[in-house]
């Protein structure tokens, strides 16, 4: 390589990143100051390096056919800034790309026309946010702390006051702490946690976290803590009808529940995305349904609308969960008494007949099964469906691939093709599920879909837009999908 072509690399490199350094403190003073959230296709760039903000204007590649420029994404944000406007979330790769499919010749007036309802700060919730109470502190309830903490600078939005558990001993305050600041799977926490003893508190980047102890749901006095009208997050699993998690509002201060896990009887099953418009019609108790019906609800969703699923079976390999055992023990359930980290254990999954309660329209056309394997998260569904009519691999997932980009469930549905990719790859993923379009199979009107999730993350990720649109205080998005 001669030191021409070296230099000019390195050249090029030094101004992406010398122009990502400058976005860095906008992005967040947007976010503290305006509740602004900025993305590139779907990617957050709130938090990130300079380096990360590169990478993820080259990912933009993948959807645009062309790296977004950074001096674009600093365009929009400085026409952003001077609006001084109301919360939302601004996918900056998808205005760029709609300001060139325009007729405007002015990315700044395009922009400005675009947003003009949040236009000097036009508020979309209250203006106190919504307070948070994570009742139950394990794998989905660290991981929505974390997710709630990433956001805490929003007051606004929906923020986390306190988490209820029982008292396991000397030191639990301590040990609660640690599990929130390492995490074997997912990492360290993001900022600094510190603990105070002598009230109780877990303060994590700047936020008091209240710890209380308690053995029962409907026994709280939360006005106690300052905490009012608060949704309750119930990550238990112990209680999943109604009459049981109606015991949370017999405790003082709290307004609505949120159950982290498949509900029984009437309950509403939510999968954002798909039937969250049932949160407005004023039932108190919710559920988010279970990772899998989130995983595959949307992709269900938008393959029935377009060639319609006559008979589907959904074979789920999942990783194995805190519900099994380590080494072969006493178990109430078949097969699970066996050691989760040394075999495959075929189960059954409530998933494929639960899609029906958020999708109506394949009532009794799913059958479902389950295969637990020695993997701590991630997992993969299998969709083997029979269509109203043929389609071919190339037409099916295009047809994906533009309902990950451009549809109302874009926020849900990711796509990938990629030879190399395997589970740890989606370790992080924000989205319910991520189609593997390689593995795509077609043939006639049968078709075998493969979707990635991780089965932690991607829906913690899913219940907090829920517990947004509870709470009051969803952010609108811009620009808005294509229907």
């Amino acid at each position: 390589m001669s030191d021409s072509v070296e230099n000019a690399a390195a050249e090029e490199w030094s101004h992406k990143e010398s122009l990502a350094e400058e976005l860095v403190p906008v992005i967040g003073r947007l976010y503290r100051e305006n509740g602004i959230v900025v993305s590139v296709h779907g990617r957050s760039l709130l938090n990130l390096s300079p380096i990360d903000i590169v990478r993820i204007h080259r990912f933009a590649r993948h959807v645009d056919g062309a790296e977004l420029e950074i001096e674009r994404t600093r365009e929009v944000l400085r026409a952003v800034d001077l609006m001084n406007p109301g919360p939302a979330s601004i996918d900056v790769a998808r205005l760029v790309a709609a300001f060139a499919d325009s007729a405007n010749t002015d990315l700044a007036s395009f922009v400005t026309t675009e947003l003009g309802s949040i236009r000097d700060g036009r508020p979309y919730g209250t203006e106190r946010g919504r307070d948070v109470v994570l009742y139950g502190f394990g794998r989905i309830g660290r991981l929505v702390a974390r997710i709630l903490l990433a956001r805490s600078n929003d007051l606004s939005g929906v923020r986390l006051r306190a988490i209820v558990v029982r008292n396991g001993g000397e030191n639990d305050l301590v040990k609660r702490a640690s599990l929130l600041r390492r995490d074997s799977v997912h990492g360290p926490f993001n900022g600094s946690i510190t603990v105070d003893e002598s009230r109780n508190l877990i303060i994590a980047n700047g936020t008091a976290i209240q710890v209380i102890y308690s053995d029962s749901p409907a026994t709280i006095d939360y006005t106690a803590h300052g905490i009012h009208d608060a949704v309750v997050v119930d990550n238990t699993g112990r209680w999943r009808d109604e009459k049981g998690l109606s015991q949370h509002l017999d405790s003082t201060g709290v307004a609505r529940v949120l159950l982290t896990a498949p509900g029984k009887g009437a309950l509403p099953n939510v999968v954002y995305g798909i039937n969250h418009a049932v949160i407005d019609d004023g039932g108190r108790i919710i559920t988010a349904a279970s990772c899998t019906t989130n995983a595959i609800t949307p992709v269900l969703k938008v393959i029935n609308d377009e060639f319609r699923v006559e008979y589907g079976h959904v074979e789920t390999v999942h990783s194995f969960t805190n519900d099994q055992n380590l080494i072969d023990n006493f178990h109430s359930g078949d097969r699970r008494g066996r050691s989760a980290v040394l075999n495959m254990v075929i189960t059954e999954t409530g998933a494929a007949s639960a899609v029906a309660k958020a999708l109506p329209e394949l009532d009794g056309k799913l059958t479902g099964n389950a295969i637990r394997v020695p993997t701590p998260d991630v997992s993969m569904a299998i969709l083997n469906l029979t269509l109203d009519r043929s389609v071919t691999k190339d037409e099916l997932n295009a047809f994906l691939r533009n309902a990950s980009l451009n549809s109302p469930l874009r926020h849900q549905i990711d796509y990938i093709e990629s030879a190399e990719v395997v589970s740890t790859d989606f370790l992080g993923s924000r989205r319910a599920g991520i189609v593997d379009g390689l593995a795509t199979i077609a043939s006639g009107n049968h078709a075998v879909v493969y979707v990635w999730y991780d089965n932690e993350y991607g829906y913690s990720h899913q219940v907090v837009r829920v517990l947004e649109k509870m709470g009051g205080v969803s952010r609108p998005f811009f620009p808005t999908a294509k229907v």
